[in-house]
């Protein structure tokens, strides 16, 4: 069973910098952090399921989180949300019930919002509203670019728009180590595990060499030739 704790120091400055916050002031973010407790779950725990009533949304300070809808027989991946992300806070704008099912992927830790007392805040808080909106704003955006990704591009420009959006320039070279596993980056890119493998093998003659999590780019300009 998760237990609920206060929020540390390290754990608000998480959120004061997440998109749901960080426009905010002091004052406006004490409010709104005032209605959330800190909780941890283990890798593969299910928060909650697609239909369930809503009474929390959330923000992830540490780990991943699956979000997802279907059933064990066959499921999709709609996001994978990651440390300063939020999901579920459309709840306090509209709905009663989860629209998705959501699980740690690995072990994390996230910022648990009482939907009752986010809502009760808001004819005094009309700022935490906008923020709320803004915030949705952005993940419209992202589901936008998403889906255009997908429709547009092969499973190998999909691996290599994230390495080259994630690497670390040293001149001509560039590095990266995943922060998760290869099946969880899979998912996030909508591909099946054996298609990422694929689409590795096949940026090896662009000069990129995968060896666990770390993953070296020969040449960053050659890199780019795939799109």
């Amino acid at each position: 069973m998760t237990r609920a704790l206060k929020l540390s120091g390290a754990q608000r400055a998480v959120l004061g910098g997440a998109s749901i916050a960080s426009g905010l002031d002091r004052q406006e973010q004490d409010a709104l952090m005032s209605c959330a407790v800190a909780v941890r779950y283990e890798p593969h725990d299910v928060l909650f399921y697609e239909h369930d009533k809503a009474r929390y949304f959330y923000c992830v300070l540490s780990g991943y989180v699956r979000l997802y809808r279907g059933s064990e027989d066959q499921e999709a991946d709609i996001r994978i949300c990651e440390p300063g992300d939020s999901f579920g806070e459309c709840l306090v704008l509209e709905g009663q019930g989860y629209h998705y099912s959501a699980q740690a992927m690995e072990h994390a830790i996230l910022a648990r919002f009482d939907l009752t007392q986010v809502k009760a805040l808001l004819d005094a808080q009309p700022r935490i509203g906008s923020a709320i909106a803004r915030s949705l704003t952005q993940h419209l955006l992202a589901t936008m670019d998403c889906l255009a990704r997908d429709r547009m591009q092969t499973s190998q420009q999909r691996v290599a728009h994230y390495l080259l959006t994630h690497c670390t320039n040293e001149g001509a070279r560039a590095t990266l180590r995943l922060p998760f596993q290869k099946s969880l980056l899979a998912r996030k890119l909508g591909l099946a595990p054996e298609a990422l493998s694929r689409a590795f093998s096949a940026l090896r003659g662009s000069g990129v060499t995968v060896s666990g999590r770390a993953i070296a780019i020969a040449d960053v300009d050659t890199l780019r030739q795939v799109f």
